[in-house]
């Protein structure tokens, strides 16, 4: 059996560079969101019972439309975290990890590209077993392309106030 890694992919894939990108060009905001949006529909499901990070999705969602402060946020992100580390199995534990990292993308923009090193880890063995690693890596680029032609779309054209993003990589 092929050793799983927490992450799929790597700042040196072409996709990975795009992505990289686009992100600076946009909000915090609007990378939250988006991250948020992203994460929801196609890593929370793999998470099994995982009511932190349900609360965790929802409480960045009411931020975002100003319903609940960033203070009142925090303790939930920490939780969904918690929640992420303590979650078994590697589809599972991936799409928790990418689930809770893109909650916290509100606090760290960086997070917009991190938590879909977990999601195409968590896509890949929920697709093709955590036996068969000749696909993880196509399976991996495959989900990150999808993640950029998402972000396109939902991305602000000339976006004024982008994040302030440092690579550190």
């Amino acid at each position: 059996m092929a050793k799983l890694r927490k992450t799929l992919g790597g700042t040196d894939w072409p996709v990975c560079e795009a992505l990289m990108r686009q992100i600076e060009t946009q909000s915090t905001v609007t990378l939250s969101r988006w991250a948020v949006d992203h994460a929801a529909r196609e890593y929370l499901p793999l998470c099994g019972e995982a009511p932190a990070l349900t609360a965790a999705v929802e409480g960045c969602r009411k931020h975002l439309t100003g319903q609940l402060s960033l203070k009142e946020l925090k303790p939930l992100l920490r939780e969904a975290s918690a929640a992420a580390r303590d979650t078994e199995g590697a589809v599972e534990q991936a799409a928790a990890r990418a689930t809770a990292t893109a909650c916290a993308v509100i606090q760290t923009p960086t997070n917009a590209l991190g938590y879909l090193f977990y999601g195409a880890a968590a896509a890949a063995y929920s697709k093709a077993g955590t036996e068969d690693a000749s696909r993880w890596d196509d399976l991996a680029q495959a989900e990150l392309e999808q993640a950029l032609e998402e972000l396109h779309a939902v991305s602000v054209p000339d976006e004024p106030n982008p994040a302030k993003i440092n690579w550190n990589c």
